[in-house]
Order: C-alpha cells, then structure tokens, then sequence
C-alpha cells in the first residue's frame, strides 16, 4: 500500500517554500498526497516562531495528534510525525518534552534530510537533528537540487537567499535562520529560465532581505582578491534578469527591508516590465525613538520619502506593510507618530500586529516597559481605522478600471464567480460565463471595492496556460 502524507504551514512565506520542498521529497520517495490525516500515515508540521499563536497552534495540533498515531497501530499502518521548521530549530527540547511520541524534531538546516530522518525514527524511535548553521550544500540551502511540489502550478518561489544579518530587537529569525547566504546570480537566472520552461509565468524571488542579496558574494570576491570590485547589492540586477527571461509576464518578491531600498531597485522595478507594481515595504513604527529601539536603521522620515520615490517612478504602485503596535516603551505620543506616518502613506494594505514576545530577543528581555496590554488593544482598534480607510480608498479608486488578473480558481465562497489576483496582488472576485483555468490571465472591470477584495466582471479571456495542474500543499 502507497504510503500518504500531509503537511500542514505555519507561517511566513519561507516556510511555505519549505513546505513545498519537504512535499517533493516525500513524494519522490514515493508518497502521495492525502486529503486528511485520517487517511495519512505521515503528517509534518512545519513551524513559525515569529509570533505566540504559532506556537499555540502547533501545541494544540500536537495534542490530537496523539490519539491519531495511536489509533494508527489497531489498524497496523505505522504513522509518523515529524516537527519542522523554525519553532523547531529554536526550541527542540520543548518539543520533546510536550510531544515525547513526535517521530523527528528537525530544523531550517536540514530539510534535505526528511526522507532520512523518517527511516532512521522507524528503526531507532523518535529522532531531534538541529543544525547551528547551515550546511554548505546545494542540498541543503536552495531548493534547486531538492524536488519540489509548488503549491501553485502557475507560480513558483524561487529562493534567492536564506538567513538575515540584521538585529532587530523583536526578531527570532536571525537565530533560527542564521547568517545572509545569497544563491550565486546565475544559478537563480537558470532555475527561473527552467521553470519558464515548464510554463511558469509567475515567479516570486523569496528571502529574508531580498535588497541585500550579492552582498555577501561580492564581499567574498574582494576577500578573495578582486580589489576592484564594490562591495553592494546585486538584487537591482537580479530583477532585470529575472524579468526578462522569455516566457516570465510576473516578477514578485519579499520581503525587503527599507534601511537597505535604493534607487537602482525601485529604477529596475520600472525599468523591467515584469515586475509587478507592487512593493511591500515594513514600516513598523512610525516613532524614531521606537525605530532606534527596535534597531530598524532607519527614520520615518526616509521611509516616507523613499515611498515617495517609488510612487514617482512606478506608475500605479501598490505598497503594502507591517506595523508592530505596543513595542516596550512605546507611549501615546510614540504611538501618535505611527498614526500619523500611517495616515500620510495611505497604504493599499497593512498587516498590524501587537507585540509578541519571543524567547531570545533583545525585545523579550524589556520586560519593564511591556504596555499594558488594555492600552495596546485600543491602540491597536485606532490605527486599524486609519489603515482600514486608506485600503478601501485606495481600492475604490480602482472602480471603472479594467485590470488583468491572474486566475486562482472558483471563489471558495460562491462557485459561481472566480477568484483571480492583479499585477498590485489585489484580489479580485469575477463573474465569467466562460469556463477558466487556474493560471490564466483575465482582464475584469472593477464595479465594486472592499477593504479585502475588488469585484468585477470579466471582460476578456487570455491563452491558456500551459503548465502542468498540481494538488496544493495544505497551510493553516
């Protein structure tokens, strides 16, 4: 009997790429997808340490879990689970400790060595592998050697670099992803040219700091010797390549960081007709006392003006963010400061989250000036207004416009309309009396807005796409 397997995401989109990897191995090793994990015999549960519920939904997981590998033995099918990802990395003992019968604890380094952690947790009992560092191996860094499964057949992420070199004081990921390693340049170009091959049209280049990647390669190349060359970024570069592979109509990537966004970046951006008018851009915290404390680097004012000159280079630019509200020490008038910084940008989204203390960070030790959590939920509800109104205008402008999109499938909540996505990554919902497929471009009148979602009608059905049609990895 076929073994099957389900993995289940929590958390960024590096996890998600993980998932994807860790989806491919298992099914090279002959595996196959199940719907549910009643009908899995190996479940993998890959993990997010960023914030408190990631861990609150892995524990509680884990608890029900339990009686499933149980019930597993009366029906004389081994089942398995295995524990990845981040959380993993950072707290492997507690997962021993709270979840005794996991199969394997692995973590950000090893992904490469699922298949062989499983085999060894089937003849020895439960297995923990963390790696400190990454280990120098194609394998083990870029998902160019390791099969992949790509939850969207349309769209692939193609990792441009792992780890990060920044210290922000409310950030786990250094520690659990270690030191910036960028993929050198023509490797990314000839996975990117591979995938256009295969009919991919949507590329999204992932990383923990995608505008600093190269640094790190031309560094080495001055250590190495070469006196002449400039130690900078090289991701201005990499989006002209990657934009102009034939066959490539999108170009997406995350996540920036605004101490590190130059002109050459945003110049590409308009330069490269590929790349989406898109730009997430993390502010934060509009308060310089709360930047500095955060070791962000930068001052609200040059994010407000680097802003500025994306929305002056790039036409019909869509900025996204994240904002951190009740940051230890922030006070009203700190707090005022991102109301107003969020108010000027007018962002078409943001994420707003409230601080979460993480083991291991500089933050986390600021135990003294923690806000009243009461204080922090209202802050919380007043910047949600402001952010709130400024995605509903932003998508109100958009009613009369025609706008291609990309076809993601039927809308989960009415198969009478379908779902696709815009060039700025906004959702639409359209109706069609046409039958689609799922990586199609449409173009869709926009008649109505939403904070969340645009809706429309379709206007007009572009070719048919050409990759293969894949199942979906399951993320929660």
């Amino acid at each position: 009997m076929t073994r099957k397997y389900v993995v289940r995401t929590f958390g960024c989109q590096m996890n998600a790429h993980d998932s994807e990897r860790i989806s491919g191995l298992l099914e090279e090793d002959g595996m196959e997808m199940a719907e549910h994990e009643d009908d899995a015999d190996v479940v993998v549960l890959n993990t997010c340490c960023i914030r408190e519920n990631a861990d609150e939904k892995l524990y509680g997981t884990l608890g029900w879990l339990k009686p499933w590998k149980e019930a597993g033995k009366s029906l004389g099918r081994e089942r398995q689970i295995v524990v990845a990802g981040c959380l993993a990395q950072k707290d492997k003992e507690v997962v021993r400790e709270k979840a005794p019968y996991v199969d394997v604890v692995m973590g950000t380094h090893n992904v490469h060595r699922a298949i062989e952690l499983l085999d060894m947790a089937s003849v020895r009992g439960g297995i923990t592998e963390i790696f400190d560092e990454a280990v120098i191996d194609d394998h083990a860094l870029f998902p160019s050697a390791l099969p992949v499964k790509r939850e969207r057949s349309y769209n692939a992420w193609v990792t441009i670099q792992i780890g990060c070199d920044n210290s922000c004081t409310y950030c786990i990921v250094p520690s659990v992803r270690g030191e910036e390693i960028s993929r050198p340049f023509g490797d990314i170009v000839a996975e990117v040219q591979g995938l256009a091959a295969q009919g991919v049209t949507e590329i999204s280049l992932l990383g923990q700091n995608v505008n600093s990647y190269g640094r790190d390669l031309s560094l080495a190349k001055k250590r190495g010797g070469d006196l002449d060359i400039r130690v900078r970024p090289q991701f201005a570069e990499l989006l002209r390549a990657v934009g102009s592979v034939e066959g490539v109509r999108r170009v997406r990537y995350v996540s920036p960081h605004p101490k590190d966004m130059n002109l050459e970046t945003l110049q590409a951006m308009a330069d490269t007709a590929a790349v989406c008018e898109h730009l997430h851009y993390p502010l934060q915290s509009g308060s310089d006392r709360v930047l500095s404390l955060m070791h962000r680097g930068y001052t609200a004012e040059r994010y407000l003006s680097r802003m500025q000159e994306a929305r002056a280079l790039i036409p019909d630019l869509a900025v996204t963010t994240d904002i951190i509200v009740g940051f230890p020490g922030e006070t009203e008038d700190d707090f005022l400061r991102s109301m107003e910084v969020a108010a000027e940008a007018q962002f078409d989204a943001a994420y707003l989250y409230i601080f979460s203390p993480r083991e291991g960070t500089a933050a986390a030790l600021m135990t003294d000036d923690y806000c009243d959590p009461a204080v922090v939920s209202q802050r919380y509800d007043r910047l949600k207004v402001v952010l709130d109104h400024s995605a509903v205008q932003k998508h109100r402008e958009r009613i009369g416009r025609t706008e291609e999109v990309i076809v993601e499938g039927r809308n989960k909540r009415d198969e009478e309309k379908w779902t696709g996505r815009t060039r700025q990554n906004k959702l639409v919902h359209f109706s069609s009396n046409e039958m689609l497929r799922v990586g199609q471009y449409a173009m869709v009148e926009i008649h109505d807005a939403a904070r969340f979602h645009l809706s429309g009608v379709l206007t007009e059905v572009g070719e048919m796409p050409t990759h293969k049609v894949r199942l979906s990895v399951q993320s929660v």
